[in-house]
């Protein structure tokens, strides 16, 4: 998170939409992380995550004269984030929806003894990698939105509950308690069915050729690892972590941060170098 005084962002605001364009480069850079994170682990793929953050960056390009500094700037950014990625249809899952059902089934019933190698040569263990870093993520989709929602601002964000509230429109108790039922559960099917974070049978390298068979991982677009993955700490203040209410975060080590993909910092920069800008800023 930017480590900014409110004073300081809101002249980096104010000279933003007076038109400076290193100053609204500036903002974006700022929190253009927090965007892709927050829309990869909402959508769940990297292609959705992409397109969704491109679609909230240029949302807060045109509504940054509405900032007045009332709350932080990430605080702003994530009320613009999170209502745009609760009604957001046009990603995977909005079409293909998931269960914690469907997916406890797959692990135990899912044929993977009768797959031949689909690896292409690309070492067991990248694969192995890429597929629990993809099952997990894709997992949250098993959750409704709005719960997907609180336990990813709670657990990988580390949101303060009076913040979090506030985005959620809930009063911190309503989201304290949610996200502590929310984490139960999720640590609850991880230790049931989940060999690399619970006790359970699945195991990643076991499953490598029967998720490529099933189109959920492509041995030629390795997304998670080859993303830049980035400390925790520049992307959270850990200073205003979230009250600790469970035992539960070494269960939820799979939210790691990532670098904003090249395709959209380079889609960024063509639209601050573009005409559309001035017509937007104009409108």
């Amino acid at each position: 998170m930017d480590k900014r005084t409110n004073e300081e962002l809101q002249a980096l605001v104010d000279k933003a939409t007076a038109g400076d364009k290193k100053a609204l480069e500036t903002l974006i850079l700022s929190v253009q992380d927090i965007v892709f994170n927050l829309s990869l682990r909402m959508l769940g793929t990297f292609a959705d995550a992409e397109d969704a953050a491109q679609d909230i960056l240029l949302k807060m390009i045109t509504h940054l004269s509405s900032f007045k500094g009332d709350s932080s700037l990430t605080t702003w950014v994530f009320s613009i984030a999170v209502n745009h990625l609760k009604t957001y249809k046009k990603h995977m899952f909005a079409h293909y929806p998931l269960s914690f059902e469907y997916y406890g089934d797959d692990i135990e019933n899912g044929k993977i003894r009768d797959v031949p190698d689909l690896t292409q040569n690309v070492d067991t263990d990248i694969l192995a990698e890429e597929l629990k870093m993809s099952c997990t993520n894709v997992m949250l989709q098993c959750l409704d939105t709005e719960s997907r929602c609180i336990f990813i601002l709670g657990t990988m964000f580390k949101i303060d509950s009076r913040v979090a509230g506030d985005i959620l429109d809930m009063t911190p108790e309503a989201y304290r308690q949610r996200l502590s039922r929310i984490r139960r559960k999720m640590a609850g099917f991880l230790e049931q069915y989940c060999g690399e974070y619970g006790s359970g049978r699945c195991k990643c390298k076991d499953r490598v050729n029967y998720a490529i068979q099933s189109h959920r991982m492509n041995p030629a677009q390795l997304d998670y690892t080859r993303a830049a993955e980035i400390p925790i700490e520049t992307l959270l203040d850990v200073k205003h972590a979230m009250e600790d209410i469970d035992d539960l975060s070494r269960n939820f080590s799979f939210c790691k941060p990532y670098q904003s993909p090249e395709r959209t910092k380079r889609m960024m920069q063509e639209f601050l170098d573009s005409a559309q800008l001035s017509k937007i800023r104009n409108s």
